[in-house]
């Protein structure tokens, strides 16, 4: 089913909304696309962002699941779950379950990335460096600012040692 001019309308001012940091103005928004349209991936990726807002993590994954389910060639799902489960600090489980958005999205940078966090959270250094490296690859200077200051890549840093990490990106 298509969105109607309307539904577009709500979607879009929803999407404002959380840009303003106003999620409540959003949720609002899409609760006037018409239900049908509710389970649309476009609508359930911002009820995503709703939820993540409130860190409403168990919402976030069912959600998540919903766009996998729905959208299974859209990445954002994918990220978004193994996001969710890694803020409710089941790692391991997040790497699991994004593993195989790695071969479904070669293109797409944050897989990679993401998977690298995690590994790196695990205590998987070498696994984390060969992500990390193949997200730059991808990416580019947005993964390398990008992890720079990542909070989940402070162990690989301090197994590697910063200076370490700046060498081999000059390399």
């Amino acid at each position: 089913m298509d969105f109607s001019l309307a539904d577009k309308r709500h979607l879009e001012a929803a999407q404002g909304w959380l840009e303003l940091g106003l999620p409540l103005d959003a949720n609002e928004e899409l609760e006037k696309i018409q239900p049908q349209l509710r389970a649309h991936p476009d609508v359930l990726d911002v009820r995503w962002h709703i939820y993540a807002n409130a860190k409403k993590w168990d919402a976030c994954v069912d959600i998540a699941n919903a766009i996998v389910r729905c959208a299974p060639d859209r990445s954002d799902g994918w990220i978004h779950r193994s996001f969710a489960l890694h803020e409710m600090k089941r790692t391991q489980e997040a790497h699991d379950q994004l593993l195989p958005a790695a071969d479904k999205f070669p293109k797409v940078w944050t897989v990679p990335y993401n998977l690298a966090c995690y590994c790196s959270r695990l205590h998987r250094f070498n696994e984390a460096k060969d992500w990390l490296k193949k997200a730059m690859g991808i990416g580019g200077k947005r993964v390398q600012d990008a992890a720079a200051a990542d909070e989940d890549l402070k162990p690989l840093w301090e197994s590697m040692g910063e200076t370490s990490w700046k060498r081999e990106q000059s390399e």
